[in-house]
């Protein structure tokens, strides 16, 4: 066999690998439902931050722990854990992405994604903003 299709052999080889090798560390998005199918396996859940429940985060005591419940798709709502800083602006953000594993009945997230409250309201700024804006 000549020298170069040995290379060529190894590169496709080498191609394949590098392609499942990322394919088997992507996420994926889901419900808590199916997060929860596959304990021990990282998920991205996609919900809102259910409001009318308690949040749970005392900087003077632990800076590093939060506490909030949030409701995925299917309007189930869970726990979620995240030991790190509350991100700014959580309880004004419209969606809310979390990015971890279930742990038991709660959601461990490692890393919090938000998708802040559009500037615009159909095309005309919102009121707070606008009275802002003058001043």
């Amino acid at each position: 066999m000549k020298p170069r299709y040995i290379i060529i052999i190894v590169l496709i080889a080498v191609g394949i690998a590098a392609i499942i090798s990322l394919y088997g560390n992507a996420s994926q998005y889901v419900t808590f439902e199916t997060a929860k199918a596959t304990p021990g396996k990282e998920f991205h859940v996609i919900g809102q931050l259910v409001r009318d429940s308690s949040l749970k985060y005392n900087p003077e005591m632990d800076p590093n722990h939060l506490e909030f419940y949030l409701k995925d798709s299917t309007q189930e709502v869970r726990k979620v854990i995240f030991n790190s800083p509350k991100p700014a602006d959580l309880e004004r953000s419209e969606k809310v992405v979390i990015i971890g594993k279930m742990d038991g009945e709660n959601f461990r997230a490692s890393s919090i994604l938000l998708k802040c409250p559009s500037k615009y309201n159909d095309g005309k700024l919102e009121e707070s903003q606008y009275n802002a804006s003058e001043s």
